[in-house]
This record gives C-alpha cells, sequence and structure tokens, in this order.
C-alpha cells in the first residue's frame, strides 16, 4: 500500500523518471544489495536522464531538422575534403554560445544539407534551440507575412532561436521584398544568434546576388 502511494506522489509530482526507476528497483532484487544512497542516487540519475530525453525530444521536434543526421556519422572520405579537426572543433558549439556564423558551399549532392542538420542536431543535444528553414519557402512565408500583419511576430520568432538554418541560400532570382526580409532576418540576428547557411552559390558571388543579380 505504502509503495503504491509513493508511486502515485512521484507521478502527481512529474517525477515520472523517478518514478518508474524505484518500480524497477522493486522488481530487480538486485536493488537490494545496494546501500540507500546508491539506490537513491540512481533515481535521481534516471530522473535526470528522462528529463534529458524529454528536452533533446522537444528541442528536435522544434528544429524540424530535414535530415536525421548526427556529427558522429560524418563521412570524411579523401573527396569531400572535409578536415576532421574542424568539424570536431565546431562540434563543441562555441561558435554558437559567441553567436558566430557558419556557411557551407558545394554543389549539389555533396551533403551540405545532411551535414548543416548534424551541426543542428548537436546543437539541440547541448541544449540549444535550432530552427530549420529552406530560405525560398522561408522568403515565401514571409511575404505571406507582411499581408496578414504577422510580419514583426515572425522575424522575432526568428531572432530568438540560438541556431538558424537556412538552406538554398541562392536558389532562384530574389526580388525587393525577398531580399530585404533576408537582410532583415540577418540584422536581427547579427551578432547575437547564429546563423547557419548553406548554398551552392560560392561566397564571392553573394554581393552580386544580394544586389538584385541571380542564382546563375
Amino acid at each position: 500500500m505504502l509503495t503504491q502511494i509513493t508511486l502515485r506522489k512521484l507521478n502527481e509530482m512529474k517525477l515520472f523518471g523517478m518514478a518508474a526507476g524505484f518500480e524497477n528497483q522493486l522488481a530487480n532484487s538486485v536493488g537490494n544489495q545496494l546501500s540507500f544512497e546508491e539506490r537513491f542516487a540512481l533515481l535521481v540519475d534516471q530522473e535526470f536522464t528522462y528529463r534529458d530525453n524529454r528536452r533533446l525530444k522537444r528541442l528536435l521536434q522544434g528544429a524540424k531538422l530535414r535530415e536525421n543526421a548526427c556529427v558522429e556519422d560524418i563521412d570524411y572520405r579523401p573527396g569531400r575534403n572535409l578536415d576532421r579537426s574542424l568539424v570536431a572543433s565546431l562540434s563543441l558549439c562555441n561558435w554558437i554560445r559567441h553567436g558566430m556564423n557558419l556557411v557551407i558551399t558545394g554543389p549539389t549532392g555533396s551533403g551540405k544539407t545532411w551535414l548543416q542538420c548534424a551541426f543542428g542536431n548537436q546543437a539541440c543535444r547541448q541544449g540549444m534551440t535550432v530552427n530549420f528553414q529552406r530560405l525560398p519557402l522561408l522568403l515565401e512565408d514571409l511575404a505571406i507575412s507582411h499581408g496578414d500583419g504577422s510580419f514583426r511576430k515572425r522575424l522575432d520568432q526568428l531572432a530568438k532561436v540560438d541556431l538558424l538554418l537556412l538552406d538554398d541560400f541562392g536558389m532562384g532570382v530574389l526580388n525587393a521584398i525577398g531580399r530585404n526580409d533576408l537582410l532583415e532576418v540577418i540584422e536581427q540576428r547579427n551578432g547575437n544568434r547564429s546563423t547557419l547557411i548553406t548554398s551552392q552559390l560560392p561566397v564571392d558571388r553573394w554581393h552580386d546576388y544580394l544586389s538584385g543579380g541571380n542564382s546563375t
């Protein structure tokens, strides 16, 4: 009876990890060989792990990553020209903590989006908020938001996320409204939050593109 009351109280307090751990200890005779301090430490560890997993699940759901990628699975074959030490350094996510930006360029099929999502996944695992956006679709969304009056709210949402992933920069012609909206998004985040951009367009052609040129 006392056991059921304890379990009920744990669940009412939303200590679901501890509740599951307590039930496991009751069902496992090995727990009887441990001291009170050891058993209690196990319960605390299980609650911590439970909450950590829930937080990661929530962050990944909010990130809406296009690819199920992680840095441990990065392919370092010679032809990809990836610097393993640089990737390891970026995986620490200190660049995100300092509000720095990252650009990944390369041809179609080179794995830019996958790598971008791997860094996004890593940021989520370190407790940071992430949001993935295909830039052409984001610009369409922002254009619509001007009409329904939600542009400022949408801009604020994009400004607050720790890491914004902008995929497919330079795809298609950028009109004046889209150019202004993109620059506004970048300006709101500059120096405060990090942005990771992928593009087929070489960086030395970005100025022309943003000045009214196209991606060809």
